[in-house]
């Protein structure tokens, strides 16, 4: 029998720990702890009332996350992704409001490439919607050097980090208390967030803090770059999620840059390759994470249910 429920703040380490288990090079590109971090900067007691786990004998066999009220984004034990019992179950839970996952309405439904899940939406009548590129880049090797500032964001940054983003993804607020929250979640213990400053790199490590005399010597320009970098643990895949540049400082390369300098963060956080997904529709985003050495994995498609 499997039984779908919502945990509460003190459950979330469980679901956390869940979702950095299933992180698997050989696996499908699915909801990963990061998400779950970078959804934090609502606070931890939002981020729980918008998980969904399903139970089966006891064992947490797949988790959902509510990401706005009209979208579930799954990810599904890696041994249970053809599960016919589990995927009819996702698929009856995400269509019935009673059960407490979507309302009424449209609605979407992210599940990982290929998963049984997916079979039983279409035969109930959810079309394909969003195309989404997924890309990955392994991690093996040493990441090339960008001849960019970069700094590790803690609270003297957080409103220059919360002012790039906003222009990046055009919002209306700056919002340097989101940050606080989402260093304040679980998943960011495996996390980084950094900072391009306008300006040639100092000497020194290449993401940190200036010395003193470097500092004296050139002080930091305008941030002009952000990266938000999940990693799962040692030894599996992390997640980029967000990459922003300024609107004021496009088409100079610094989405490479802000990229590369993430994927040495994540290196040295123990992950073993990079993953991202973007809208198909964002060519130049795909443009950007091809030039820093990801290549593309299978897209994936969205499943939609119109509204009434």
């Amino acid at each position: 029998m499997i039984e779908t429920s919502t945990p509460d703040v003190d459950g979330l380490g469980a679901v956390v720990d869940v979702l950095r288990a299933w992180q698997d090079d050989a696996t499908p590109l699915q909801l990963h702890p990061g998400d779950v971090g970078w959804f934090w900067r609502f606070g931890a007691p939002a981020t729980a009332a918008a998980l969904r786990t399903w139970c089966r004998d006891g064992r947490v066999v797949a988790v959902g996350l509510l990401d706005g009220p009209d979208l579930l984004r799954l990810a599904i034990a890696p041994d249970l992704l053809h599960d016919d019992e589990l995927a009819h179950r996702l698929a009856d839970d995400a269509a019935r409001p009673e059960r407490g996952v979507l309302g009424e309405g449209g609605a979407s439904v992210e599940a990982p490439v290929g998963a049984r899940v997916d079979e039983h939406l279409a035969a109930a009548g959810w079309c394909v919607d969003e195309r989404w590129a997924l890309l990955r880049r392994d991690l093996a090797a040493p990441v090339e050097e960008p001849a960019v500032r970069v700094r590790e964001v803690g609270p003297p940054e957080a409103a220059a980090w919360a002012e790039t983003l906003r222009s990046s993804f055009g919002g209306t607020r700056a919002a340097p208390e989101r940050w606080h929250a989402l260093a304040s979640g679980l998943p960011y213990a495996d996390a980084r967030c950094l900072v391009v400053h306008d300006g040639p790199r100092l000497g020194g490590p290449l993401v940190g803090v200036p010395s003193d005399d470097e500092a004296a010597d050139v002080a930091p320009g305008p941030a002009v770059a952000v990266i938000g970098v999940w990693s799962a643990g040692p030894g599996r895949p992390g997640l980029i999620e967000p990459m922003g540049v300024h609107a004021d400082h496009r088409g100079r390369g610094l989405g490479r840059a802000v990229t590369l300098a993430g994927l040495a963060a994540l290196r040295e956080l123990g992950a073993s390759s990079a993953l991202v997904a973007t809208p198909a529709s964002n060519a130049g985003g795909v443009a950007t994470y091809v030039s820093a050495g990801f290549t593309h994995l299978p897209e994936r498609f969205d499943r939609r249910r119109d509204g009434s």
